[in-house]
């Protein structure tokens, strides 16, 4: 089952069940899927359609950082709740002791010598741990591992 079949099972599943905020959030998620499409004049893969999860997530984290700072406690559980609920068609995160191997073995494979080489690395950790790692936390750690 691809990851949009079962997107659309959630739906069904939510319309059934009466779920009305997950239903509009699953009705969210497959506009924002066809709008790329459209734009793209493309048909999503699983992978192409997990960078549209993720962006989804990223721009709720970046709510709720806005929402804590405007003292929005009820918006704040809202966003949390949806980017648990998009989470759930992430595949499984990787550890932090398998992110760190992936990025050892990234500059290892790269050459990288120092910061300067963090985009090589960045570009050969993004195509290994797509959809399972936050590529914000992996630059960071790239850039400690690199500078240090």
């Amino acid at each position: 089952m691809t990851l949009r079949e079962k997107i659309t099972e959630d739906m069904k599943a939510a319309m059934r069940g009466g779920d009305k905020e997950r239903l509009s959030l699953i009705r969210m998620l497959q506009a924002a899927i066809k709008q790329r499409e459209v734009d793209e004049r493309i048909t999503l893969d699983d992978a192409q359609t997990l960078t549209v999860i993720e962006k989804m997530i990223k721009q709720r984290k970046e709510s709720v950082v806005q929402f804590e700072a405007g003292n929005r406690p009820d918006l704040v559980a809202k966003e949390s709740a949806e980017i648990a609920a998009l989470g759930a068609y992430l595949p499984q995160q990787l550890s932090a002791a398998e992110l760190d191997a992936l990025i050892r073995e990234s500059i290892a494979a790269s050459g990288a010598t120092s910061v300067k080489d963090m985009g090589k690395v960045m570009a050969t950790v993004k195509a290994k741990a797509a959809g399972r790692a936050d590529m914000g936390a992996v630059g960071a750690r790239v850039k400690a591992l690199l500078a240090g």
